[in-house]
């Protein structure tokens, strides 16, 4: 049986920027999120800080549905602002879930962007509702922002509020959080995911998941958040806290690398494209095969194509064209409409393949449908073999630390063989990327796996579903 749905769900983009004269930080922001649009396309918003007063657009869709010419123009000029693109891990796609979440309290207002993925979100929010709190949405964003605020009011800052918050707070997340005066930066303790900052030549500092979206400000990258740090940018320069840095075994995602990120960030130190080109390499050096042409799927599979390719020796090629307008298929909320854009979004350039034994490379089987209908794509275009490389071990564990794997229920590698899987999905041999190989491709082994190992750093959550709070009260 073909399992049903397609490929990962990504997590979020946080972008945010501190400048030390009031400037057009609105426009710099909506560019970066332009820039983070690969890590969610379910909503996105800006918050923009005008002396202290905040100005908002938050809404469901791509940064080019939700802002124009005159949306823009209608956030003010600024010292700070704060974007986000969200995929949600926790919570519906529904407009009381976009982010920025903002906050008005007794020691002033406050925006955060979060990405990432807190474990202990349902203990922690029970904890709240009992002791009082009002939730106003089912992200656990919100639980982040109510107890920095509670923790804000016991202490003499906000920062001194945000590592108290880090205190409670298991699982990942790279944070920005806007104040009247200050912009401040968390990574958590294990550095699950990525954040990086850079400087513009005029003074403006650039705060976001990946460093490609500093170049698209003209921003020039000066390092990654370590993991477990807080940074603070004001007027009175940049302050960082590290009460909580080496504390944890540093655990970057790997899967970053292997498909999040974009291929021409850095995270970490490590260059994705290298990365992914290593990965081919290690699959053309474990899983070799006698074919014609080495094809990757747009987008993640291309890097590790073309590094199967240099290994092996077999020529490049590309065999299909990517609609540029067709977002990435898990974003349309039924199957039905996800199989739609699966067939108007790659087509297959059958002078490539025609005749021919062809290596298909790709970075991942979840469920298996999306690689059975390419597969197909590629027989009608007149394959005569099809061998497929995967550049990730096979999927076996959920993960709760931002991606959207909550069970094993629905993951194909969990139920069959690789030579089943091969079978079901329709090629003539099929290899993945040997899980002892993960290491060469960042040349360390500070990584989270724990979607191909089932190792958790963190406690193992009771309750995982991503609408876990939007249940009725007699299914809690």
């Amino acid at each position: 049986m073909l399992l049903t749905d397609t490929k990962l769900h990504e997590e979020c983009g946080v972008f945010g920027e501190y400048s030390p004269t009031i400037t057009n930080v609105a426009r710099d922001v909506y560019y970066g999120l332009y820039a983070l649009q690969h890590r969610g396309q379910e909503s996105c918003g800006i918050v923009v800080n005008d002396d202290g007063l905040f100005f908002s657009r938050k809404d469901i869709g791509q940064v080019s549905t939700v802002f124009d010419s005159d949306s823009l123009a209608k956030l003010p000029e600024g010292n700070m602002a704060v974007g986000h693109c969200r995929y949600g891990t926790t919570g519906g796609n529904s407009r009381h879930n976009c982010q920025p979440i903002e906050v008005n309290h007794q020691k002033g207002k406050m925006a955060l962007a979060h990405n990432g993925n807190i474990s202990n979100a349902f203990e922690l929010r029970n904890q709240l509702e009992l002791s009082g709190a009002i939730f106003h949405t089912t992200s656990d964003t919100e639980i982040i922002a109510y107890i920095v605020t509670r923790e804000r009011l016991k202490t003499p800052s906000i920062e001194a509020a945000v590592l108290e918050t880090m205190k409670h707070l298991e699982g990942a997340y790279s944070i920005i959080l806007m104040s009247a005066q200050k912009l401040i930066v968390a990574r958590d303790p294990h550095g699950f995911r990525p954040l990086c900052y850079g400087k513009t030549v005029d003074g403006r500092y650039i705060i976001a998941s990946e460093s490609c979206a500093l170049e698209a400000v003209g921003a020039e990258f000066v390092r990654d958040v370590r993991p477990g740090e807080v940074m603070v940018f004001s007027k009175e320069g940049i302050k960082s806290f590290t009460d909580f840095c080496d504390t944890k075994k540093g655990q970057i995602c790997i899967f970053e690398y292997i498909y999040f990120a974009r291929p021409d960030s850095v995270i970490d130190g490590i260059s994705v494209h290298s990365a992914r080109v290593k990965a081919g390499e290690i699959l053309a050096e474990t899983h070799p095969v006698d074919a014609d042409v080495v094809v990757g799927v747009p987008d993640s599979g291309l890097d590790a194509a073309l590094g199967y390719s240099r290994y092996s020796g077999i020529p490049y090629g590309i065999g299909f064209i990517k609609n540029k307008y067709i977002g990435r298929t898990f974003i349309s909320p039924t199957q039905n409409e996800r199989n739609s854009q699966v067939k108007i979004k790659l087509n297959p350039i059958s002078s490539t393949v025609k005749g021919k034994s062809v290596v298909l490379v790709d970075d991942s089987i979840v469920r298996g449908t999306t690689c059975g209908r390419i597969v197909k794509l590629l027989r009608e275009a007149g394959a005569r073999e099809i061998h497929m490389r995967i550049s990730s071990p096979p999927f076996t564990n959920p993960c709760y630390y931002g991606t959207d794997i909550d069970t094993r229920e629905n993951l194909i590698a969990c139920h069959h063989t690789v030579e089943e899987i091969a079978e079901i999905i329709g090629v003539d041999t099929l290899g993945y990327l040997p899980m002892e190989s993960l290491s060469r491709l960042v040349g360390h082994d500070n990584y989270c796996n724990a979607c191909f190992s089932g190792h958790y750093e963190t406690k193992v959550p009771e309750v995982v579903s991503k609408n876990r709070f939007e249940k009725r009260l007699s299914e809690r």
